[in-house]
């Protein structure tokens, strides 16, 4: 018995399938848009690049006991180094998931508008940091990774011109 000749230009369709998601668990962050005015009083933003090679802004995980703005403000201290600020208002969350192996992380991060004092350019970034740039705002809007944030920026750049700090 003769076997069938394939057919010309028909592959097989292989799909690779995700793991299925075993668990959903919930996660906040916070953390900070961080200004300051240059020496022409121009609005710069702090931006650091993280390790997949996105601007974002300093956050991170509120750890037990804590608040998010108390967050904010360490996450900016050992994300950045910068010592001296003042945390103003809070902007806005930002709610968004990702998949970590067979988990869904429904992720809520909190972002607090901080003005960076004293020494602004005494930096000291987390080694896991790709760069970290004060930007002119206008540039930060743009090179910022997440739409959200972005618009976070755009909400903080117009409180700060208005003065409702």
């Amino acid at each position: 018995m003769q076997r069938p000749k394939p057919i010309q230009g028909i592959k097989k369709l292989v799909t690779k399938h995700r793991p299925t998601i075993d668990e959903v668990v919930r996660e906040t962050t916070s953390g900070g848009i961080i200004f300051r005015r240059d020496e022409k009083g121009g609005l710069q933003i702090l931006l650091i690049k993280d390790a997949k090679n996105r601007w974002t802004i300093p956050k991170g995980h509120v750890e037990p006991g804590e608040e998010p703005k108390q967050t904010a403000e360490r996450e900016i201290r050992e994300e950045t180094g910068l010592q001296d600020m003042k945390v103003y208002s809070w902007l806005g969350k930002v709610n968004f998931r990702y998949r970590r192996s067979h988990t869904l992380v429904l992720m809520t991060m909190h972002i607090y508008l901080v003005e960076g004092l004293n020494d602004t350019n005494k930096l000291h970034p987390e080694e896991w940091l790709t760069d970290i740039k004060w930007l002119p705002a206008a540039d930060a809007v743009d090179k910022i990774a997440y739409d959200d944030i972005g618009k976070l920026i755009l909400l903080g750049m117009k409180k700060i011109r208005e003065g409702k700090l």
